[in-house]
């Protein structure tokens, strides 16, 4: 019998057994399935499988996290089972039948929108800063600080500060008003096609040849003559779409569709000529004069939708469904809307009402895993997961709060969507304004309109404490000892309850025996960084499996400029690769603790393209040895991050473990981690 093959059995059965599975793969660290009833799976059960370090669901994939040894795992799993493995990509399409055709679109729609929101982000939080020095008049004409009676900002005090406001435009025009270009790009990404051409796509759409969208209200006739188009038998308005969502996405889309056909329908001798022109050509054309005008009208439509709801007398109670229904929307990936909705209200009203209640929602949700925290402070591998999840929370990114706690004990999911509508509804009845979307949590404050300041940090406070003291009452009541941390093992009760023996004369040593070897002392141990670039807490990870530490602590390193290399961090041996992608490694370390070196996310669905393994399972390697290397350019094409998760899996026989982040580090050359062992 294998090692894991009590476990995969068992596992089988609690799945839902070989008729309920579709598809099985796995990765350096889960095993995959897609269920044909995803309802049969015994969640609870399956978590307590000791091979087991938890599960979630994620784009119709039921994921069980087990580890470094998750091959292995895996060939006992499909000797057990009879069930042949696929790949990745026959896994990933066939996890599309068990979502309904709003969930693959939303997915879609998510996909788009995951590589531009660090841009939107890093825009929003500049508009705020812009607000700060520019907008916000803190000076009278005298020069002295009056925040009431101010006629004046701190850049009409300062020079540099006037020059600082007037840049830093120069990067919110890029995000904002060239935000087109990022969408026709990331579509034609994301579908497999040409993005250098939805890239041209999306410039045609902002060049200032054309009349910029924002002045269209305002155009003088001169105007509209020196940017009209005449063909003689037609002429048209030549309008840019700055800031347009829906329009950018319908004529990426048409470009994708144009470029697929005739991809196919041309002779691959000929190919490279002919379709980039029949593709793009006719784009712009039915951009310009079909979908444009039919996206604009869309995207107005949604965004006057949304602003007259949050701006009616029915305004509150819109804003309780919203903040209660958010966090839910995020479970099932329909959130990802909101990012368009959102960015459509910023280009119509130069402001969102939406996004602070977003920021809220994710506040909410990370309260009541603080409550759990409390509630389980005795519960060791319940705080693995409690106290990353509600700190990554506060920071944005809720994933490993909501399936990691909230939804696997249900009262603190609905404890957070009760306080997320009440800080909602104060939010929206003070019409609280956002500049854009921004770190969606504590941070999130940076963003807000500095008039709304005080009012917004009133509602943060209410989806701090409402969630809290509800999951907390409740938790009380519902929790169950062990849960808790609080039942004792049978052995240390009997223990307990018994005498203690009374202690036995030690006899006396024979002089002439040899005393025993005195134990080594432990010697301190260092762990040198895997990848030279900026070394971040392993909650900044944008996975909710690496950032909840399911799979225990680390690092997160984000890679330098040019750093192409992952090195061993101490002597050891390579214990796993992942054979076929190679974007992961893992490694038995002398001195006790075993270490996988993860690189990107998601980059498993490259099939090893711009990763090279430079080791071989088995093989001993010494500090600061190469053990593979991976193309930054190829994983950014491919839509993915680069950040890669150092985690400390088992720490076996090192004690006194401390990792050391916020360092620009060299790879074999910064200490990152020290230990004893």
């Amino acid at each position: 019998m294998g090692k894991y093959t009590e476990d995969a059995g068992r596992l089988l059965d609690l799945v839902g057994g070989k008729e309920n599975i579709s598809a099985v793969t796995h990765c350096m660290t889960r095993m995959r399935f897609v269920l044909v009833d995803p309802a049969k799976a015994d969640v609870a059960a399956i978590e307590e499988l000791p091979s087991a370090k938890g599960t979630f669901t994620q784009a119709g994939q039921f994921q069980v996290i087990i580890g470094n040894d998750v091959a292995d795992f895996y060939q006992e799993f499909t000797a057990v089972s009879g069930i042949e493995g696929v790949s990745k990509e026959a896994a990933k399409a066939a996890a599309g039948a068990n979502q309904s055709p709003l969930q693959r679109a939303m997915g879609v729609l998510g996909e788009i929108f995951a590589p531009l929101i660090p841009a939107l982000i890093c825009g929003g939080l500049i508009l705020g800063f812009r607000n700060i020095i520019g907008e916000v008049n803190f000076f009278t004409d005298a020069g002295a600080f009056d925040l009431q009676h101010g006629t004046k900002s701190i850049a009409d005090m300062w020079t540099f500060w006037s020059g600082m406001y007037s840049f830093l435009w120069v990067i919110g025009e890029a995000v904002f008003h060239m935000l087109p270009v990022g969408i026709c790009w990331s579509v034609t990404r994301k579908m497999g096609t040409t993005p250098i051409l939805g890239i041209v796509l999306g410039l045609t759409l902002v060049s200032p040849q054309l009349l910029n969208g924002f002045s269209v209200a305002t155009a003088t006739a001169e105007d509209v003559a020196a940017h009209t188009f005449d063909f003689g038998f037609y002429s048209f308005l030549g309008t840019g779409y700055q800031g347009q969502v829906i329009a950018a996405l319908m004529a990426a889309f048409v470009l994708v569709g144009l470029e697929k056909l005739f991809t196919k329908i041309t002779p691959e001798v000929v190919r490279m000529i002919v379709v980039p022109f029949m593709s793009l050509v006719p784009a712009v054309f039915i951009a310009h004069l079909v979908v444009g005008p039919i996206g604009w009208a869309i995207g107005d439509a949604i965004a006057g939708a949304v602003s007259w709801g949050l701006s009616s007398n029915v305004r509150v109670l819109f804003a309780a469904v919203f903040g209660a229904l958010y966090a839910p929307l995020v479970m099932t990936g329909l959130h990802h809307m909101t990012n368009a909705i959102d960015s459509q209200l910023v280009n119509q009203l130069g402001y969102t009402t939406l996004w602070p209640m977003i920021a809220l929602s994710n506040i909410a949700q990370g309260s009541a895993v603080v409550a759990m925290s409390v509630l389980q402070r005795r519960n060791e591998r319940a705080q693995q997961v409690n106290i990353p999840a509600f700190i990554s929370c506060y920071l944005g990114v809720t994933e490993p709060a909501l399936f990691g706690v909230n939804l696997k004990y249900k009262f603190p999911l609905v404890c957070g969507m009760i306080g997320s509508a009440c800080a909602a509804m104060v939010c929206t009845g003070f019409g609280v304004q956002a500049l854009s979307i921004g770190v969606g949590g504590l941070p999130g404050i940076l963003s807000i309109v500095f008039g709304f300041w005080g009012v917004f940090a009133a509602c943060m406070l209410i989806a701090i404490v409402v969630p809290f003291a509800l999951t907390y009452l409740v938790g009380v009541r519902k929790l169950s000892e062990k849960d808790r941390g609080l039942a004792a093992s049978g052995a240390t009760t009997a223990a307990a309850s018994e005498p203690a023996p009374a202690a036995k004369a030690e006899p006396t040593a024979v002089a002439s025996e040899p005393a025993p070897a005195a134990k080594a002392e432990p010697r301190e141990r260092v762990l040198l960084a895997p990848l030279s670039g900026v070394v971040r807490p392993i909650t900044d990870m944008p996975d909710q499996v690496f950032a909840s530490k399911a799979m225990g602590d680390g690092l997160a390193i984000e890679p330098a400029p040019g750093a192409n290399t992952i090195v061993a961090p101490a002597d050891g041996v390579v214990a796993a690769t992942m054979p076929g992608s190679f974007h992961a490694i893992g490694l038995a370390l002398d001195g006790g603790p075993e270490v996988l070196i993860h690189v990107g996310i998601d980059t498993v669905e490259m099939g090893g393209d711009g990763f090279a393994c430079l080791v071989e399972q088995g093989q001993r390697v010494t500090a600061g040895q190469p053990l593979m290397t991976f193309s930054a350019e190829k994983i950014r094409a491919a839509g993915h991050p680069t950040i890669t998760a150092f985690i400390v899996t088992d720490a076996g026989a090192a004690a006194d473990l401390a990792l050391i982040d916020g360092v620009d580090a060299t790879a074999g050359a910064t200490t990152v981690a020290t230990y004893r062992s």
